[in-house]
């Protein structure tokens, strides 16, 4: 957890080290750092990428560097979160901009190539050999610009983007950020299975967040470390008067909500359907954008069953107010097993009871909430939730967030 008990600013409320020095994630200061990873600055959605790179910027300079543009996707017709990164590159503007104190947001001009479907990842390498060096090319031009030195490159699991960074920036340590198993994805496993545990070994540090995938990433390389998972809780604040969105106004009692991407690799239909047939005076409200699978999902057909799509980040507070019940419906695989879902954090911060799928990740939180072994648990722990007094989870949560 990254939270100021004295005035709810984003800081690190642990003192787990990422080097062999002991030095704690809070300590780095006065350095330059370039921060690289899959999350574009322009996201809908919250980032826990921003945050860190916005708390490390109190102390430091930082460099925060959207990801590149792929050929295909800049002609591609539809742009969503990168739109203002292709004008950017269409249109010659600055790609450099101040986004606050220290803080500086970069939007590479040069386009890669799309390579993933080659067979061979000995030729995959070749293509994302030349790919770095433009990334790295464009890199380099923001770090004169600035007159960056020595820097910190740290890398937020982007596995494809950053695997010849070390040679290309020569940085002074470069730090990678396991927080999603991006290989248990059928987008990146075809590759990333191989390159990702190379580039483990490659790197000076690993930090992660979730001991899980710490363990996992010490079968790897010995310079893995467990640091936390960082969230701004300021926008989450139970205390503050939160209006009920329109949308979900007329809606009765009890609301089961959740938020977040309705991703059909991280999310068990099954656990939906079933609350839904079986419980038919519970409002289930589903606040993200839906994958292709659950937008042809069979819950649609449910008169109880809300499809409410991608919310701004600022309005989540609201629609977590007005719920009964937040849950997180996972499935149980290699993408979940370890993952911390930061969205969690987000729940207990409202104070709100949260019935989850328990994955060795959500272990953290078990004193916290309610988690269920299998689909058919996910009812009983609801109704049980709802009973209670839940006084006892609510301090728990609140407590939580100190």
């Amino acid at each position: 957890m990254l939270v100021d008990n004295s005035n709810g600013q984003f800081m690190p409320a642990i003192t787990s080290p990422f080097t062999s020095d002991d030095h704690s994630f809070s300590e780095i200061k006065g350095r330059d750092i370039v921060v690289t990873g899959i999350q574009h600055w322009d996201t809908r959605i919250g980032s826990n990428l921003k945050n860190i790179a916005s708390r490390l910027a109190k102390q430091n300079r930082v460099l925060y560097v959207n990801f590149p543009i792929s050929r295909k996707s800049y002609l591609s017709k539809t742009h969503g979160e990168i739109e203002t990164h292709c004008r950017i590159i269409k249109k010659k503007e600055e790609p450099l901009r101040e986004a606050g104190t220290n803080m500086w947001v970069y939007y590479p001009t040069s386009l890669i190539e799309s390579a993933k479907w080659l067979p061979s990842t000995g030729l995959f390498k070749m293509v994302t050999r030349i790919n770095n060096r433009r990334f790295a090319a464009n890199i380099n031009e923001a770090i004169a610009k600035l007159g960056f030195k020595d820097i910190i490159l740290f890398n937020d699991n982007d596995i494809y983007n950053g695997y010849y960074l070390k040679e290309l920036l020569h940085p002074s340590m470069y730090i990678y950020y396991f927080k999603d198993f991006l290989q248990g994805y059928s987008y990146w496993k075809k590759h990333a299975s191989v390159m990702e545990p190379e580039l483990l070994k490659k790197v000076d540090a690993v930090v992660t967040n979730s001991m899980y995938y710490e363990e996992y990433c010490l079968t790897v390389t010995p310079n893995a470390h467990y640091i936390g998972q960082g969230c701004d809780l300021r926008l989450f604040n139970p205390y503050k008067e939160h209006v009920v969105p329109d949308d979900i106004k007329k809606l009765s009692s009890p609301i089961i909500g959740y938020t977040g991407v309705l991703d059909s690799e991280r999310l068990d239909e099954r656990i939906l359907l079933l609350l839904a047939e079986e419980n038919p005076d519970w409002n289930i409200v589903l606040a993200g954008p839906s994958d292709a699978f659950f937008e042809q999902s069979r819950l649609h057909s449910f008169s109880n069953v809300h499809f409410l799509g991608r919310k701004p980040l600022e309005q989540l507070p609201s629609y977590l107010a007005a719920f009964d019940i937040c849950m997180n419906p996972q499935l149980t695989n290699q993408i979940t097993r370890g993952n911390y879902p930061l969205k969690i954090d987000e729940y207990l911060a409202m104070g709100k009871p949260v019935v989850a799928t328990r994955t060795q990740a959500m272990k953290l939180f078990e004193p916290y909430s309610y988690l269920a072994d299998k689909p058919e648990d996910y009812a009983g722990l609801i109704r049980r939730a709802l009973q209670e007094d839940n006084e006892q989870k609510k301090t728990g949560a609140h407590q939580f967030r100190q």
